[in-house]
């Protein structure tokens, strides 16, 4: 089976120190603002939502109502809090790591969204009632009715996280890497011969 090679090298003339540094700055940026942003969403959420006193948006498309969930979505693990502030730290450390090598932009991005979110649902875990990684998540999103009926109530941190995480797979399917450069799938590379053999003959 023939592997994937790279179809694009690296042509930028900046130092890879230099490309390295902004990528990283990037990434920071990216998390600060996912995490203020939902930090500050959870705060209106805790101040300007009643509980009980859904408010309806889009015709009933989407829901405001605020709940505090102690474990993942639907409550899974609720009986087990302290798991998810172990599993952020895992999150946090393998983001440190993938940052080593870090050149791309998009990437930056995506882990940024990733790191964002994590710390976000993670500050809530630290921070809020009933204690230190016993908190309750601040969730107050929900689609298709006011109480989860059809999908979980979720945060921003949420949907940061989910994006970042759809943007990262989006970006391994296409082959972009961390480094900056891009890769060509075994089966195109493949596909690729096959069609120039057929237009030489």
């Amino acid at each position: 089976m023939t592997e994937a090679r790279p179809i694009r090298p690296d042509t930028d003339p900046r130092p890879p120190d230099h490309r390295r540094r902004r990528s990283i700055l990037i990434l920071v940026l990216t998390a600060a603002v996912a995490l203020l942003v939902d930090a500050g969403t959870k705060q209106w959420a805790l101040s300007g939502l009643v509980p009980g006193e859904p408010v309806r948006l889009l015709g009933g498309l989407i829901w405001l109502s605020v709940i505090r969930n102690s474990g993942a979505a639907w409550s899974v693990g609720s009986d087990h809090t302290w798991v998810f502030p172990i599993i952020t730290l895992a999150v946090v450390a393998w983001i440190g790591w993938m940052a080593g090598r870090l050149r791309s932009v998009p990437w930056a991005i995506s882990l940024g969204l990733v790191l964002g979110g994590a710390l976000g649902n993670f500050a809530d875990r630290i921070f809020r009632a009933p204690g230190v990684f016993l908190g309750h998540v601040v969730d107050m999103i929900s689609v298709f009715g006011p109480y989860g009926q059809h999908f979980p109530v979720f945060n921003l941190a949420d949907s940061s996280l989910f994006c970042g995480v759809v943007l990262a797979v989006l970006l391994e399917l296409t082959g972009h890497r961390r480094d900056g450069s891009r890769t060509r799938p075994a089966g195109a590379e493949a596909t690729g011969a096959g069609t120039a053999g057929g237009e030489r003959a």
